[in-house]
């Protein structure tokens, strides 16, 4: 059976996002919506070669000159990585209402602390065009005042989750594509994640073959959009995850959907899959995928902390933890942040309604870890 991560937000916010997050770490993710074994038997890829990370040189001055010799040559520092950018915490989300709510509830202080504290994604899942600008440029602004990054999840694409508990979006790709503009419109001008319709690509199976190539064509059109409204946006495609499509099949679909012109790929949005399997099925993703040296990877670690299940459950499984922090320094080349798209707690329809945050379920992941 397949889930996909879009059984995280059957449900928006009264603002029309999602939002939650935090920033620091353990290990793996999502809803898992397809995880049945790779099915292209055609999966194949090394691991990436090594990025070239920003670093900083400087000079040492030269030492005194002996009396016997002549000055020596000035040393070079060895270059030292600058510091990853912060990510944004933005103040709403159901987790900080549920904590704000509920001073005295004894599971607080560990939901508080290990997930509330953290910076999640803020989804934009409902389609509520005439509001969504508004909406986006409060996020984005707000980041921009702290100088930190926000990340932003654009949830609208039609035939959403295949008609699944996160059913919706764009009744057409033409309202789509009204609705990327105003999305894009909300931007602002600084350095911005947005997490491009998590499922879209690797659940295309669901689709006739016309409709998969005009949904690719409609993903490429937003990327495009995306960039040219804000350069500094980083616009992340959906690569599924490790046990769905085999790399190969996924850097197929990935390409036809414009993903080499943009910063790169996510994995394990709202599923399980540990992080070192991501890692990976990621780079071999972008190895077929081709495109410029610097494309890079983000994959969701909020539920990942003790791996999928081994009967591969998705929906609010048993015995799973939260994983590594946010964060956009890994230190992992090629993979550019491991971020809380998922907000842990909300849950995929099983431990609560779709989308709408459990506090037990929080606690349980919280606690876990």
């Amino acid at each position: 059976m397949v889930v996909a991560a879009s059984a995280v937000v059957a449900v928006a916010t009264a603002a029309g996002t999602m939002t939650a997050l935090g920033e620091d770490g353990a290990d793996d993710r999502r809803a898992a919506r397809h995880d049945a074994p790779r099915t292209d038997p055609s999966a194949a890829g090394s691991a990436g070669s090594p990025l070239p990370s920003p670093s900083a040189t400087s000079a040492m001055p030269s030492g005194s000159p002996s009396p016997s010799a002549s000055p020596t040559p000035s040393a070079t520092r060895k270059p030292r990585a600058a510091a990853p950018a912060r990510l944004y915490h933005h103040p709403e989300s159901q987790v900080l209402d549920w904590v704000r709510d509920h001073p005295d509830d004894p599971r607080r202080a560990v939901v508080e602390s290990r997930i509330a504290s953290r910076p999640a994604a803020v989804w934009f899942a409902d389609y509520a065009p005439d509001t969504l600008t508004s909406r986006v440029r409060a996020v984005t602004s707000g980041a921009a005042a702290q100088g930190r990054v926000p990340v932003l999840v654009a949830y609208a694409i039609p035939d959403r989750d295949c008609g699944g508990a996160s059913e919706g979006g764009a009744p057409d790709l033409d309202a789509y594509a009204g609705w990327i503009d105003r999305f894009a419109a909300g931007l602002g001008s600084r350095e911005t994640v947005v997490i491009l319709e998590p499922d879209s690509i690797a659940q295309t199976d669901c689709l006739s073959a016309d409709r998969r190539d005009a949904r690719l064509a409609a993903l490429a059109r937003a990327g495009r959009v995306l960039r040219a409204a804000n350069p500094k946006a980083r616009v992340y495609y959906d690569a599924g995850h490790s046990h769905w499509n085999s790399p190969a099949h996924q850097a197929a679909l990935l390409r036809q959907a414009g993903a080499a012109s943009s910063a790169g790929i996510f994995s394990n949005v709202s599923n399980f899959r540990r992080t070192a399997d991501e890692i990976v099925y990621d780079r071999q993703v972008l190895d077929l995928l081709g495109g410029p040296p610097g494309l890079g990877a983000v994959i969701d670690t909020s539920r990942n902390g003790n791996g999928a299940p081994a009967d591969g459950e998705w929906c609010d499984p048993d015995g799973r933890t939260i994983g590594r922090a946010p964060t956009l320094g890994t230190g992992e080349p090629r993979i550019d942040g491991y971020l809380w798209v998922k907000l842990p707690g909300e849950s995929d329809g099983c431990k609560g309604a779709a989308g709408e945050f459990s506090p037990s379920y929080a606690y349980e992941l919280a606690s876990s870890s």
